[in-house]
């Protein structure tokens, strides 16, 4: 019950959903207004999952792209773009934003997830205004809930070794406390494609949380505090790079990029005793993110620090039916930053209102209409209409529409750091606008999808499809068609949308065997200066595969658990390198491609089990990842155009330990 105190879009869901077909480890609904697919933790152990950004591996909704040839990080994207276009909050507060775009979701182990909440199209307006393609919602462990301790091992092929320990003490009835501990590190070098620069960083990372939960049903007080301290240092380039003698030199090209970061997150909330669905709820957040970095001979730096404040009541109108959420937030950004030396520093501030109301007849139709006004001292006063609508026109099928409006600061440098691992120019052609000068991107966002759940051959199946528009009213373009050797920053001039069509089919075999197939088409263009082409980097065509064999569960709790993942990428669209050399030069549309990832768990007791796996079992590199890498201080090297895996197949084991 407490839990109510605290209004989400997502933690809706979860309170609501139900599975649509027995496959536990996604999750479905057919009475939530929304396009919400749930992951729990047990779809999170179907593969490594050793960060947020590597746990949507097994999921077809998000697409886990590769930054850049450098630095081993995973970009995702949602109805084909990329993921500042998304609201990422963990327990319904902004998480990654800002300067932690880049490698934000690397941030978070996976360990410490315990569901994902995934939402197709604009999201509520409780949450902000800055979503325009979806929200990626991340629920932590409880530490209520928590078992006393666990332990998880990781170890891999590419020198990339993990330990997590997590720590439980329950106080009293009342109280609650988690620590959680994490710590990874790669520690040799890996060159195999050959080009002479490592193909994932060396590096380390120490990341701690200590969690408090107070939860009371006779007061009807519940609260959580959260205190996160996260250091994380990575190291790449030319395989004979050495920080102490090669640094700000031009004779071997390495790069560091060194980030500290604390948090500090609380939620207070309190269900009034004689009416259970009136709530109040306040969260506050405080971030501190500081990062020095160095490409070559290019500096980045950023520190930002922020503070949010979310203010929550919930009641209903007449009856349960008909249900509201109003409430004030502020948000507070400060940016310290230095492009090449050159400082762009600023401070934003937001302060908003806002009301959602819902109408909910669970049998067969639910509408949630929001809106919110804020003034930003950077884009002015503006208005952010959403609107979600579900109808279930017969049994085990549900309808739903979205549409909504969004609109965000766009953080050019910190969301294009794989840039800066190159030797383009950064131009802004605009100096009007009031960020880096440039106006900020508006767009507004349209679905619709479907999903029927029957027998087919006496087997349970369902079948979807969703289809969604973004049409960009200003964009801030980042033009990689103009010329190799330079990037340039301008407000859309035309036209600007994303298209995105997916169609689910999954089944279940026979009993404990489940095939999750969807199939993606992407339509995205932009008007640059140089005329309209496809967004680069991205595959129009994609095809997704995951089969899943679980054992019967014998004496104390054995089982063997087997996981298929494959992703097939049609061509995409590569940058302009015709002016460069012969030898830099790529092809207008990268060659398609398939990715197989495989694991295999054996559980030995509900304590204790062990896991193996493999990723990129195909062997599948993509050729000439790095342009330019025999003079990485020359005209044409670039480490971005990066479309398929750099480091070849990869093999893990780990283990998992619990003490109940």
């Amino acid at each position: 019950m407490c839990f109510a105190a605290f209004h989400g879009f997502a933690q809706d869901t979860l309170k609501t959903v139900k599975v649509d077909t027995n496959r536990k480890s996604i999750k479905k609904s057919f009475s939530i207004t929304s396009n919400t697919t749930v992951m729990t933790s047990k779809e999170l152990l179907k593969a490594a999952c050793c960060n947020l950004a590597e746990s949507f591996e097994t999921n077809p909704s998000i697409d886990v792209n590769f930054s850049d040839a450098l630095t081993g990080t995973k970009q995702i994207k949602m109805l084909g773009l990329t993921s500042p276009y998304l609201m990422i909050t963990e327990e319904n507060i902004p998480s990654v934003r800002g300067a932690s775009q880049a490698y934000g979701l690397s941030f978070t182990p996976g360990t410490w997830v315990e569901s994902i909440q995934i939402t197709k199209g604009a999201g509520s307006v409780v949450n902000g205004y800055e979503s325009i393609s979806g929200q990626i919602n991340t629920e932590l462990i409880k530490p209520i809930k928590d078992i006393p301790f666990f332990l998880n091992a990781y170890g891999s092929t590419d020198s990339r070794f993990e330990l997590n320990t997590h720590f439980n003490k329950k106080i009293s009835d009342d109280w609650a406390t988690s620590l959680y501990v994490h710590g990874n590190t790669r520690i040799a070098k890996n060159d195999m494609n050959q080009d002479g620069f490592l193909d994932n960083p060396l590096g380390q990372q120490i990341n701690l949380i200590n969690r408090w939960q107070y939860a009371c049903p006779e007061t009807g007080w519940i609260s959580f505090f959260n205190f996160k301290y996260m250091n994380d240092k990575k190291l790449t380039g030319q395989l004979d790079f050495d920080r102490t003698r090669d640094k700000g030199s031009n004779l071997i090209w390495g790069s560091e990029i060194n980030t500290e970061r604390f948090d500090f997150t609380s939620k207070v909330g309190y269900i009034f005793k004689d009416m259970p669905f009136q709530s109040i709820g306040f969260q506050n957040a405080y971030s501190n993110h500081n990062q020095d970095s160095y490409f070559g001979l290019r500096n980045y730096d950023i520190k930002q620090q922020s503070y949010y404040s979310n203010l929550i009541f919930n009641s209903i109108i007449n009856n349960t039916k008909h249900k509201f959420a109003t409430g004030l937030n502020f948000t507070y950004d400060s940016y310290a930053e230095y492009v090449l030396r050159s400082d762009v520093s600023r401070i934003d501030n937001s302060a908003g209102a806002f009301f959602e109301y819902t109408y909910d007849n669970t049998d067969n139709f639910s509408v949630i209409l929001g809106g919110r006004i804020d003034y930003h001292n950077r884009l002015g006063a503006f208005a952010t209409p959403r609107l979600h609508v579900r109808y279930n026109p017969w049994e085990k099928g549900v309808l739903r529409f979205s549409a909504g409006r969004g609109k965000r600061a766009a953080n050019i440098f910190a969301e294009n750091q794989n840039l800066f691992a190159s030797s383009r120019t950064f131009s802004v052609l605009n100096d009007s606008g009031k960020i880096y000068g440039l106006n900020p991107e508006i767009a507004w966002n349209y679905g619709v999808s479907f999903n029927q759940q029957f027998l087919l051959f006496g087997k349970s199946a369902d079948v979807g499809f969703d289809f969604y528009r973004t049409d960009f009213q200003n964009q801030v373009v980042v033009d990689l068609y103009a010329s190799p050797q330079q990037v340039l920053f301008y407000n859309l001039k035309g036209k600007s949308y994303a298209n995105s069509l997916q169609l689910d089919f999954n089944i279940e075999l026979k009993k404990h065997l489940n095939l999750r197939t969807a199939y993606k088409y992407y339509d995205i263009q932009t008007d640059y200066l140089s005329g309209s082409y496809e967004r680069p980097l991205q595959a129009k065509h994609r095809f997704f595969a995951n089969l899943s064999f679980e054992t019967h569960i014998v004496d104390k709790g054995k089982q063997w658990k087997f996981d298929y993942t494959l992703n097939w990428l049609g061509k995409q669209a590569l940058p302009t390198t015709s002016s460069n050399p012969t030898a830099d030069q790529l092809p207008k549309f990268s060659p398609s491609f398939s990715v197989l990832n495989v694991q295999v768990t054996r559980t030995f007791s509900s304590t204790f089990e062990m896991y193996i796996g493999g990723e990129n079992i195909g062997n599948y590199q993509q050729e000439k990842a790095i342009l330019g890498s025999d003079n990485p201080f020359g005209t044409t090297f670039d480490t971005s155009i990066v479309y398929a895996p750099v480091f070849g197949q990869m093999y893990y084991a780990g283990l998992r330990f619990k003490i109940k």
